[in-house]
């Protein structure tokens, strides 16, 4: 028979690092947000207003940040501190590409967002 090697037991990362890494990465999180809320306001606020397709994408554009947020903490804050602030990375970088993207499209198309 063989002996099998006892199971490594990995410890649970300290409640401060997670709130520390998380609260670090939430304030990027929170600034995507917080331009996403200040440009729907700028539009709404416009002389044309905005129309469905104007609210859906710039409400989407709100709370996208949030939802990708909440998704990379719930698969990362099991993991080793490096691999949690590395997700917590690549879903800011996805924030960044999808603000991008509306930034563009409304740049683009923006015409198509007013007249309420």
């Amino acid at each position: 028979m063989t002996a099998s090697a006892p199971a490594e037991r990995r410890t649970a990362l300290p409640v401060w690092l997670i709130a520390t890494i998380a609260g670090f990465f939430g304030l990027f999180y929170a600034y995507a947000v917080w331009n996403a809320v200040a440009f729907l306001v700028s539009q709404a606020t416009g002389p044309l207003g905005l129309n469905g397709g104007g609210w859906a994408l710039l409400l989407t554009a709100i709370a996208f940040p949030v939802v990708v947020f909440a998704l990379a903490f719930a698969i990362g804050w099991k993991r080793r501190a490096g691999a949690f602030a590395l997700i917590m990375l690549s879903g800011l970088g996805i924030v960044a590409v999808f603000w991008m993207n509306v930034i563009a499209y409304a740049a683009v198309y923006g015409a198509s967002l007013l007249g309420g």
